[in-house]
């Protein structure tokens, strides 16, 4: 097992954001009052909702979703007192679900790629400009093809080896790299299967990007089968990553529309483009606590 690591990262431009921001995401079953409730319980602690989204997949006793943005000076103290409010008053009163997080402190986000760079540089370049607030403690790869360009943007690289069908000493790797110092991944291009195992033990969202064809068009060379059966349209879907293989739950997904004088070099093109659109809103409403799973379904408050 070979193992490569660059220097730390150069901390990105960041958009500006009050330092005293939160996230709150609720879900479960759907009744009269959260809403008044989950407000004026902020209000009593001197919040000031910034934006509220919300979403009920049937209000007679269906699922209820809501995403909600405010601030709050001193955060960082208020967050016990406000944590134990929350306790009492939405798991106990209602019966819900919430997760609370400080907006200041970005999500950690490991970027795995293989040979093909476009999503991945995509990333880095966005990144780089403030445009995702994520922070990258590192790119693994499969192959070394990649390491002078993630180089050149202060990332950390490592190059972990995976070939064969036995994957097991790689993924033994990978999951001693992740361990506590990541909040997510995301898979550029990695042309790499997971195993049920390393999904598992990873115990963090994997985000992949993919191009989507009708009909579907699997193995080495979709641009070329596609432009043999004449498709009129390519396109890219994200998806959270399970066990069945990129069948998890859809988080954003594009598409264009070609015609018959593309040729398969056009297609590649415009399917480059189109999954690096897709991952990267993908990616940015990840971190931005916009997604909120539920089972194979998701709700994006875009």
């Amino acid at each position: 097992m070979s193992l490569a690591q660059d220097t730390p990262a150069r901390p990105a431009r960041r958009r500006e954001e009050p330092d005293h921001q939160a996230s709150l995401i609720v879900q479960g079953a759907d009744a009269t009052g959260i809403v008044a409730a989950l407000t004026a319980l902020l209000s009593r602690h001197g919040a000031n909702i910034v934006s509220l989204d919300q979403y009920s997949d049937n209000p007679q006793g269906g699922a209820f979703f809501q995403r909600t943005v405010f601030t709050l000076p001193g955060l960082q103290s208020a967050l016990p007192t406000l944590r134990a409010d929350l306790d009492q008053h939405l798991v106990k009163g209602f019966g819900l679900r919430y997760t609370l997080r400080d907006l200041s402190v970005p999500k950690r986000v490991a970027i795995f790629a293989s040979k093909s760079d476009h999503c991945l540089l995509d990333l880095l370049w966005r990144h780089r400009q403030g445009q995702l607030p994520v922070s990258i403690p590192m790119v693994v790869s499969n192959h070394p093809d990649v390491a002078e360009e993630v180089r050149s943007f202060g990332i950390p690289f490592f190059h972990v080896p995976s070939m064969g069908p036995d994957k097991s000493a790689a993924e033994a790797e990978h999951l001693r790299l992740l361990r506590d110092n990541v909040d997510f991944v995301v898979l550029a291009r990695y042309m790499q299967i997971l195993s049920g195992d390393f999904i598992e033990r990873a115990g963090v969202p994997i985000i992949n990007i993919h191009h989507s064809f009708l009909p579907a068009f699997i193995g080495a060379g979709p641009y070329a089968k596609a432009k043999e059966r004449g498709v009129k349209l390519v396109g890219a879907t994200a998806h959270y990553v399970t066990e069945d293989l990129d069948e998890g739950p859809i988080i954003e997904q594009d598409v264009v529309r070609v015609t018959h004088a593309h040729t398969a070099a056009d297609l590649t093109r415009r399917g480059a483009d189109v999954e690096r659109a897709v991952l990267s809103r993908a990616v940015l409403w990840h971190a931005e606590d916009r997604v909120i799973r539920d089972g194979n379904h998701t709700i994006v408050f875009a």
